[in-house]
């Protein structure tokens, strides 16, 4: 059996990281090369990485900065932000990116999508939802371009869509969870695992050990992505960078 990867999950905005709460109140944490490297020494498994400009502001994709962050990236990564072409697919591979995440393009373009899959294979086309819940009825949105735009699907729908696209993984970002250190949402993340065949990856939420395991345990999450876990030593301090080792998470984890 394949032990979960736990991943931190990067935020590019411009030339800097940074995080938010319920994709709003963004909070500059640090340099990404910097980052990078520290998690390097950490060993994770995997990171995550979202241009948050490119889409919403309609922005390019910065190439260059991110051929710097692969050059010092020990481990696999996977890219989104502003993917549209086959051309962009083709640039970001070449470069070393092991994943391309799309999100907006799956309801903009979803051939081109196909498209990608075809030539590079689901293992490298990663589908990312993010999603949020309306507390007066109890019930889920999905969103593109940072949460300005929502979607007809529910997120169901959108999971079991992206999967007839070909995508070989899927992350749940919840919006109403997102720096909230208040735990994923064990029951979307659920429902949304039973009805695919690819791994689940939980987003949005963990604040302790016991969150992570809950994802994997209760949720049905394949893997999980750290956000504000990854980059904060407490809810009060924006120092990088604490991040559970290895060897702790393995304890925890089937």
């Amino acid at each position: 059996m394949l032990r979960t990867r736990v991943m931190p999950c990067l935020l590019l905005k411009g030339r800097g990281l940074v995080k938010t709460i319920n994709f709003k109140n963004e909070r500059y944490v640090g340099d990404p090369i910097n980052a990078v490297r520290i998690f390097n020494q950490k060993e994770v498994d995997e990171l995550i990485l979202f241009d948050i400009n490119c889409t919403s502001h309609n922005s390019p994709i910065n190439f260059p900065l991110l051929k710097q962050i692969t050059s010092e990236c020990f481990m696999p990564l996977c890219y989104g932000g502003g993917v549209k072409t086959l051309a962009d697919f083709k640039k970001l591979f070449a470069m070393g990116i092991e994943k391309i995440s799309v999100s907006s393009l799956l309801f903009d373009d979803p051939e081109i999508v196909k498209q990608a899959v075809a030539i590079y294979g689901s293992q490298s086309i990663v589908a990312t939802l993010d999603i949020n819940q309306s507390w007066f009825r109890n019930k889920y949105k999905v969103y593109t371009h940072s949460a300005k735009r929502k979607k007809q699907h529910t997120p169901v729908s959108a999971a079991i869509y992206a999967c007839e696209l070909g995508v070989g993984e899927i992350v749940i970002n919840t919006i109403h969870r997102d720096g909230t250190w208040q735990g994923f949402d064990l029951e979307l993340i659920k429902q949304i695992a039973a009805c695919v065949n690819v791994p689940v990856v939980a987003a949005g939420g963990a604040g302790s050990l016991d969150d992570i395991k809950d994802a994997v345990v209760n949720g049905h999450a394949s893997a999980v992505a750290l956000g504000s876990m990854a980059v904060f030593q407490a809810k009060d301090m924006g120092v990088l960078i604490k991040f559970p080792k290895i060897s702790e998470l393995t304890k925890i984890l089937p």
